[in-house]
């Protein structure tokens, strides 16, 4: 193994290996632990991303590094072709926290999205329903199912043709859906809160008028909660804050603690629309994952989600006394639990750079939104650390 001695080695060899797809952060990693990631020059930074929404419980959480160390000594991959007690105690889990009574393992968010829309097709297809309707500022992953659905130029430009009979509405827009579910319309997929779209969530009325308009049409709701599940907003999902419980939904990220690991989750009406073979995955529920998944639920529902809640509303509340400081940049404080996004007047990109300037990691999404989401551990004073970084780049901002 090569043994990089700075960050611009690793920089330089990642550009001549890899396609350059990905904006990095010019920063090679040594090591990992709680909400600090350390860099090859020993500098010592703040994660407020947490692997976009993925370190549920931060870097190295000991539980979870047992469980998964136990596990690969055991078995680390048998595939699907056998019964494996770390899949079904996962399932059971999910089953027992969530309601729901059908359980399906992915790698990923946007494997499990392909499997969602594969089941409502397919439950479509016995009743002559075939369209399926997601909204602008939606992501439902990379894959041409997901892309389908989404109004994502910069992913989708120049990669068609995609999946027909899918529609793409403006985001909370109740006459708009109006004037576009029929009797074919099969499902409407969405995210409660928006993560790339800018931290926004579903409108009350909004929500009321899916469950009116499926009442009418019998449709499928799918939620997809891959990054505002997991308990991020202090409740399991973010769809827990509306009166609503959607037929099809869809994780991953939070749920595997920082290995691959998604999941479809169906309501009882669609135990029986996939029979044996319809469906599959090589390395879905890997046992190791969910080894992994399986500490996550027991931290989540033994006191970190009660974490996300509280220090989350600390983190609001910081939020919003940083924007009665400095109303000229932020225009508005959005989320909830520990999924923040503040709403800048000015470009969020090279604030995020400020806030590197100042050891605090964060991401800029939808243009002109700092998006917020450290592991659902941190603490007040790391918010206090975050906040003390925000506040210096907002006075950078104001005298330049």
């Amino acid at each position: 193994m090569n043994i990089a001695v700075s960050s611009q080695e690793v920089i330089e060899r990642e550009q001549k290996a890899m396609f350059q797809v990905y904006r990095r952060l010019p920063i090679a990693v040594r090591h990992a632990s709680g909400c600090r990631i350390t860099s090859i020059e020993g500098d010592s930074y703040l994660d407020f991303l947490s692997g976009i929404a993925v370190n549920a419980l931060g870097h190295g959480h000991p539980r979870l590094v047992d469980a998964v160390v136990r596990q690969a000594k055991s078995f680390m991959h048998l595939s699907n072709v056998f019964y494996q007690e770390p899949q079904i105690e996962l399932a059971e889990l999910l089953v027992q926290h969530t309601g729901y009574a059908r359980v399906f393992f992915s790698n990923s968010g946007t494997e499990a999205m392909e499997g969602a829309l594969k089941l409502a097709r397919r439950w479509g297809n016995m009743r002559g329903k075939t369209e399926i309707i997601g909204f602008m500022g939606g992501f439902h992953g990379r894959t041409y199912g997901a892309l389908s659905i989404m109004a994502k130029p910069l992913y989708k430009d120049g990669m068609e043709p995609f999946l027909p009979n899918a529609l793409i509405l403006p985001f909370n827009d109740s006459e708009a859906l109006r004037r576009a579910v029929h009797r074919k319309t099969c499902a409407i997929v969405l995210e409660f809160l928006q993560g790339e779209g800018g931290i926004v969530f579903a409108e009350p009325e909004f929500v009321n008028t899916i469950l009116e308009l499926q009442e009418q049409f019998e449709f499928l709701i799918i939620a997809d909660e891959v990054q505002a599940g997991a308990g991020r907003t202090g409740k399991f999902f973010s769809f827990d804050h509306f009166l609503v419980k959607p037929d099809i939904v869809t994780m991953a990220k939070g749920i595997g603690g920082g290995l691959p690991l998604g999941a479809i989750l169906a309501a009882e009406h669609l135990e029986d629309v996939w029979a044996k073979g319809m469906h599959g995955t090589t390395f879905g529920g890997n046992p190791v994952a969910c080894a992994a998944g399986i500490v996550v639920m027991r931290e989540l529902y033994g006191g970190v989600m009660r974490n996300a809640r509280e220090v989350g509303c600390y983190l609001r509340t910081n939020m919003m006394i940083l924007q009665q400081q400095f109303p000229a940049i932020i225009e508005e404080v959005r989320g909830c639990g520990l999924m923040a996004g503040l709403k800048l007047s000015v470009p969020a990109a090279p604030v995020v750079e400020e806030l590197l300037k100042r050891f605090v990691i964060a991401n800029a999404t939808a243009d002109t939104v700092i998006r917020l989401l450290p592991p659902l551990i941190v603490t007040r004073l790391e918010v206090d650390e975050c906040t003390a970084a925000l506040q210096d780049v907002c006075k950078h901002i104001s005298t330049t």
